[in-house]
């Protein structure tokens, strides 16, 4: 399946790669909480939200990894301690390409002549 130049022709442009696997990392409530925890504070490193959740510290790193791979987090190296902020510009754009799907999806049908 070839990524979709426009959302069902709202002209939208989107990628459905790039929406299906930002949705994949949205996908596990660990992640959606590490989110959560990031946007509380303008960046964390692993072990500040390790202390937040109830998960062990190579878990937490696995889902952080995945966010930064999505493209939903952004991972900067500081010294010892790696920092992690949400990336709000792709997670409006998340919401952006659900809003649009929804659009298209839920848009009443056109009666026919």
């Amino acid at each position: 399946m070839n990524p979709s130049p426009e959302l069902c022709g709202t002209g939208h442009p989107i990628d459905t790669r790039a929406v299906a696997a930002k949705f994949a990392a949205l996908s596990h409530p660990a992640r959606i909480e590490i989110l959560k925890c990031l946007s509380a504070s303008r960046s964390c490193c692993c072990g500040e939200v390790v202390e937040h959740l109830d998960l062990a510290q190579s878990t937490v790193s696995q889902h952080l990894k995945i966010l930064v791979e999505a493209g939903l987090v952004r991972f900067t190296p500081d010294r010892q301690r790696s920092r992690y902020e949400v990336d709000h510009e792709a997670l409006a754009g998340v919401s952006a390409s659900v809003a649009a799907l929804v659009e298209t999806c839920c848009r009443t049908a056109e009666p026919t002549s």
